[in-house]
């Protein structure tokens, strides 16, 4: 009886001290590792300028991302110290408030307007030299991209939060069974493994809804918690840190570029042992369990009109305050509630899409680094591209929720005090690529963040469209900032510097969130404004020659090529934009007398050209080069992600458009090779765009898959996973086309719950690369035009309705 009662008491104990769950992690929809990261790339804090590779490879490709679209960290999973890297998406070094104050940061526009004439008439008199001269010299800026070349730096830079580690007194010495796991089901990250016969365990997330992350340290038996949490700051900061009562730490820095203020708190919760903070540290001895609470935030205040006096233009709440509310809210609540309200959130928004290739073939059960070693190798993997797809879905929401600023160059995730390009957000394609997925996905939501920023770039942006161009509406430039940055920068590098349809090209987005959504009060009350004053920025900016015809000039195909009378790529962004204002104002009613200019400007626009080699020119006189293999593919945007160019409605254009490609190849930058993937879906050639993605998974693609340029950047893996469902499903054309490019790799499968223009919500699955059926969910109400290869159907709908679509005989069939 003594026996029974001490094993009684011996089950309760285990019991009470496990909280470790016997889930397999690494089933379902996981990134994982099978060896842990070491600790080299610690504190390494690099100044890096321009292309500048990541010294710290491990925490580039092995590290695990977690976010709720303003707070990031990487998990690394050291056995010793656990190593976290953490982010504030709004710490910027740059803007209003550098030292030489508001009138110094805004004064980066020239006026250049004047000399717009004298470059037109260079290129009439066929002197193209002094044309690309007079640009250089007259349309870049004042503002400088490197912070060696200006004091104070006014363009700035994203900027980390620092360092945090948690020693845990344990070595490799008798480790084994180690996992390292991202759990996109659930956007949880888990290590576990086992030391001298116990389990260890830690889990973390960020919780949107509670503005919290959360870290979790457990084992199968009690009193195994031996840690020592310490913070490594950001060396650009003056900095501040002290104890929070007896169990947590608060952070509070300045950086020393801008005075930005930035905080974050810490707060441990223990069963068992005992735990203090002190000397800048909490201790925690012999615990059977320990969570810590993390809250941080910035002073950033999002500003959509500017005092351009005023230096605290874009400075709000004191951070530690903030960031006070936010820890009392998460103490309230403890772990559990918090989990719970993090997996509703995130899960409402993931769950939407399901995606299944072939089921039978892949090895889910080998570590995703493996996976992608064989893959490289020419091992099939369909459940690898599967996992690409939904690893894309997962990045957006980490780093894309409303109230914040949207996806950088590296969406949330820097472990610099500066990176590759500032981390900042280039308009030339790659901030426009990080947002292709979203409303496709069934993640318009995410969307919010780009129409802020594209929000806070109008005022800055009508000084610039005034200074270059004495136009009215708005433009943006090569690169911005969160504090409203739209000129040019100093270089004289047209190729790259000169860019004035980036701002027309931002606000396509918001005619694009409106046709998915048929939003049509956001329509009217926010996206017609900046669509409209994007369209007459697009109108005056543009050269109406002797000859009547309308042409962007001076012009450059991004990155590539010499200044021009007038690119096909700006060309092809005016027209879009011009289009989305033409149906806006037909949906709302209004500008009716605006409308017939800008279909007037639309018909005499240069029109698309084809060259010698069959090729769409991408330049107003015939250069291409056959053997250029460049990465931009900027002539193309009227395929994507432009709607002008189709193999259904212009069919000469669009072979012309396929020339290009294969003209350029299959290989190039990761980002590239998520465009050509696109481009290759929408030419409806489903082999060729497969091709590019099998490219972009084994040249593009770090072991944790992320994208890389080189180095990582994260527009490739949105890139990746719009175009794979641009494969599965168009809608730019006016009507929804199913399969259209589907590989004959993928020969069954099915893809549940992405999004139609028009605001359908669209089902499919096929067998034998045959459609089998389609589910379409008309949310507005309006009527349906599908097409399935050469077969069509129209058919009203009614709002909330769902219809069957089946393939019988020759012809579409709707139930």
């Amino acid at each position: 009886m003594k026996k029974l009662y001490l094993l009684i008491l011996c089950t309760l104990f285990s019991l009470s001290a496990s909280s470790i769950e016997t889930v397999d992690y690494t089933q379902g929809l996981s990134v994982w590792f099978d060896t842990p990261n070491n600790l080299d790339g610690q504190a390494i804090w690099l100044r890096a300028s321009g292309t500048g590779a990541n010294p710290d490879k491990a925490w580039e490709s092995r590290s695990l991302p977690i976010g709720n679209g303003s707070l990031g960290a990487n998990i690394m999973g050291s056995i010793s110290a656990e190593r976290i890297t953490l982010n504030e998406k709004t710490l910027w070094k740059g803007g209003p408030n550098t030292a030489k104050g508001a009138e110094y940061y805004w004064d980066v526009n020239k006026q250049s307007a004047g000399v717009l004439k004298e470059i037109r008439q260079a290129f009439l008199d066929g002197d193209s030299q002094k044309a690309g001269y007079l640009t250089q010299e007259n349309f870049n800026g004042l503002g400088a991209y490197e912070e060696k070349d200006e004091t104070p730096f006014r363009f700035g830079a994203f900027t980390t939060m620092g360092e945090l580690y948690v020693e845990t007194g344990l070595s490799k010495i008798n480790m084994s069974n180690y996992r390292r796991i991202l759990s996109l089901d659930s956007a949880m990250a888990v290590v576990q493994f086992d030391k001298d016969g116990i389990r260890y365990q830690r889990k973390y997330f960020i919780s949107y809804p509670d503005s919290v992350m959360v870290m979790k340290f457990t084992a199968d038996k009690g009193g195994k918690q031996n840690l020592v949490l310490s913070y490594c700051p950001n060396n650009e900061a003056k900095s501040h840190l002290e104890a929070d009562g007896n169990d947590g730490l608060v952070y509070t820095g300045v950086l020393n570029n801008n005075g930005m203020k930035f905080a974050f708190r810490i707060k441990a919760i223990h069963k068992g042992g005992t735990l203090k903070a002190e000397n800048d540290r909490i201790i925690v001895k012999d615990a059977d369990e320990v969570v810590f609470l993390l809250t941080a935030d910035t002073d950033y205040k999002m500003n959509f009109a500017p005092d351009f006096k005023d230096p605290k233009a874009y400075v709000g709440n004191d951070p530690s305050q903030t960031t006070l509310a936010m820890m009392d809210n998460a103490l309230k609540k403890g772990y559990d509630e918090l989990y719970r309200n993090h997996e509703a959130d995130y899960t409402a928004l993931f769950n939407r899409v399901r995606f299944e290739i072939n089921l039978e073939i892949g090895t889910p059960n080998l570590p995703t680094y493996k996976r992608l070693a064989n893959y490289k190798k020419g091992v099939p993997d369909y459940q690898l591209e599967q996992l690409y797809y939904q690893f894309g879905r997962y990045l957006l929401i980490a780093s894309s929720r409303p109230g914040n600023m949207p996806a950088n160059l590296q969406g949330l995730w820097h472990n610099n005090t500066d990176g590759p390009w500032r981390v900042d957000y280039h308009n030339n394609i790659n901030i426009q690529m990080n947002y292709w997925p979203a409303c496709p996905t069934n993640l318009s939501e995410c969307t919010w963040p780009l129409i802020d920023f594209i929000r806070s770039l109008v005022k800055p942006g009508e000084k610039t469209a005034q200074a270059y161009f004495n136009a009215r509406g708005w433009t943006a430039s090569i690169s911005a900032n969160i504090f409203g940055f739209t000129a040019p920068l100093s270089s004289k590098s047209m190729a790259w510097n000169l860019n004035p349809t980036a701002g027309p090209w931002l606000a396509t987005h918001i005619w694009e969130y409106y046709d998915y959504t048929r939003d049509t009060k956001f329509l009217k009350e926010i996206g017609y404004d900046l669509i409209k004053s994007s369209a007459q920025f697009a109108v005056d900016h543009l050269w109406h020659k002797p000859d009547g015809t309308y042409t962007a000039a001076p012009s450059t195909s991004p990155e590539h090529g010499p200044v021009d009378e007038g690119v096909t790529f700006a060309h092809a962004v005016v027209r879009e934009i011009l289009l989305d204002a033409i149906q806006a104002s037909k949906v709302l009613g209004t500008d009716a007398k605006e409308r017939k200019q800008w279909e007037n400007v639309l018909a005499k626009l240069v029109p698309y050209r084809i060259g010698r080699y069959g090729q769409l020119l991408e330049w107003s006189t015939d250069i291409d080069d056959p053997k250029d293999e460049h990465r931009h593919v900027n002539h193309l945007f009227g395929l994507h992600p432009g709607h002008t160019i189709s193999p259904v409605t212009t069919p000469e254009l669009a072979q012309a458009a396929r020339v290009v490609l294969e003209h350029r190849g299959d290989g190039a930058t990761g980002w590239s090779m998520g465009w050509k993937l696109n481009q290759w879906a929408r030419l409806q050639d489903g082999n060729h765009a497969y091709k590019l993605y099998g490219n972009l998974l084994k040249n593009g693609t770090l072991d944790n898959l992320w994208d890389t340029h080189a180095p990582f950047q994260i527009d490739g893996n949105f890139g990746g996973t719009a175009g794979i469902t641009e494969m599965l499903l168009q809608s730019h054309m006016g009507f929804i086309q199913l399969l259209p490019a589907l590989p004959d790799a993928w020969a069954s499968g099915s893809i549940s719950g992405i999004c139609a223009k028009g605001n359908f919500e669209v089902s499919i699955s096929w067998k034998e690369g045959q459609l089998e059926k389609a589910i379409i969910h008309s949310k507005s109400g309006i009527p349906c035009n599908v097409r399935y290869g050469d077969k069509t159907l129209k058919f009203k709908t009614v709002k909330g309705k769902k219809y069957e679509i089946t393939l019988k005989g020759d012809r579409l069939t709707v139930l």
